[in-house]
């Protein structure tokens, strides 16, 4: 399964058609040598330049990641792992750790695969390129309490965001938390998925070649009187109004990219017993919810073919790679693995996370 949940992908096809300026898509991937990341560990040159993070990360993109990524640094990337060989941009998530119900020790959980959608939404505004070095983060680190509602919301004039999910492909379309559960002891279920919700789901997500998936949405309106550095300030989610998805005046609208990650759970099925309450899965950072989960961005895209990319491909879940005319052509081979300045520690099982996260939320 390489497309968005049921739910996003109604919205997308009553959206595409609704106006004379079409809503399109199309999905960057990666050469990503049998679901590895092209680095992982304690790195996140937004957060925590220079210096360890606080938590581990797996990485994907260009090769001049490091602890301190400036202005067009990753355009200078020797390589990378898109099958764009002009995005040089970096994408990064928390790892996900499996955590032995029987001794308390953790274990990573391998990246199945990971997908970046770029949507060029129904718009007034002219959709931009990315500036190169633009620094962009979305989710909370530090969230344990419950979001006001399973579904995801993107419409700042409805409320406050929330732009994370879970979603849970499973045989037989079992429910996936607690029947009522009200996020305080267990997930949310989406009002609208069945197969999607806030948290981590309490069942084994068995689907075919469709493990547990991390949806996370990035906003899509830059202010570029705030600059490519301030992430905490510098974007917003543009406001809904029809079909259309518009940015404030004197704010640039730039695709909105999505992550879709997929995780190798089914490997643990046979080290947890399901009870319908609980489940043994915690972000790196320590989140036993699920509802901390966040992603980072550095653009390191050549504007042009980025721009060439907004202004003419809609090749949908088909890929970026069978766009026309890609300016600087395609990867087929090249894994691009990237050297970590704060590796993980290389033992199969750990006693702690690295960082020395203790495991909170719920119980």
């Amino acid at each position: 399964m390489k497309v968005p949940s049921v739910n996003l992908l109604f919205t997308l096809v009553t959206v595409a058609y609704a106006g004379k300026n079409s809503r399109t898509f199309t999905v960057l991937r990666f050469n990503n040598d049998a679901g590895k990341f092209s680095t992982e560990g304690r790195m996140d040159p937004i957060i925590s330049p220079g210096a360890a993070s606080s938590h581990s990360h797996g990485i994907m993109g260009g090769s001049n990641f490091g602890l301190i990524v400036q202005g067009d640094h990753l355009l200078d990337s020797n390589c990378t792992n898109a099958l764009i060989k002009n995005d040089k941009s970096n994408y990064w998530i928390p790892d996900l750790w499996f955590r032995s119900p029987t001794n308390g020790t953790f274990r990573k959980v391998p990246l199945f695969y990971m997908n970046i959608y770029y949507f060029f939404e129904e718009s007034d505004d002219d959709i931009k390129a990315f500036p190169p070095g633009l620094k962009m983060v979305i989710g909370d680190p530090t969230k344990r309490d419950p979001p006001a509602t399973g579904g995801l919301q993107l419409d700042p004039t409805k409320g406050k965001i929330q732009p994370v999910q879970w979603v849970c492909p499973a045989q037989g379309n079992p429910d996936r938390y607690p029947p009522g559960s009200d996020g305080t002891h267990a997930g949310l279920q989406d009002p609208n998925d069945k197969g999607a919700g806030a948290g981590f789901p309490v069942i084994n997500c068995d689907g075919y070649a469709s493990p547990l998936r991390q949806d996370i949405h990035l906003p899509s309106c830059y202010n570029p009187s705030v600059g490519i550095e301030d992430y905490k300030n510098n974007m917003a989610f543009p406001t809904v109004s029809g079909s259309k998805q518009n940015c404030p005046a004197g704010w640039v609208h730039v695709p909105h990219v999505f992550f879709e990650v997929y995780w190798d759970t089914p490997h643990f099925a046979n080290d947890w017993q399901r009870d319908g309450q609980h489940q043994p899965f915690v972000l790196a950072n320590g989140d036993r919810t699920g509802y901390s989960s966040h992603g980072d961005m550095i653009s390191g895209w050549d504007v042009d073919t980025l721009q060439a990319i907004i202004d003419s491909c809609d090749t949908g879940t088909s890929g970026m790679d069978n766009c026309p005319d890609i300016i600087g052509g395609v990867n087929r081979n090249d894994i691009c693995r990237i050297n970590p300045d704060f590796p993980d520690p290389a033992s199969e099982w750990l006693t702690v996370l690295p960082g020395n996260n203790p495991v909170t939320g719920w119980e």
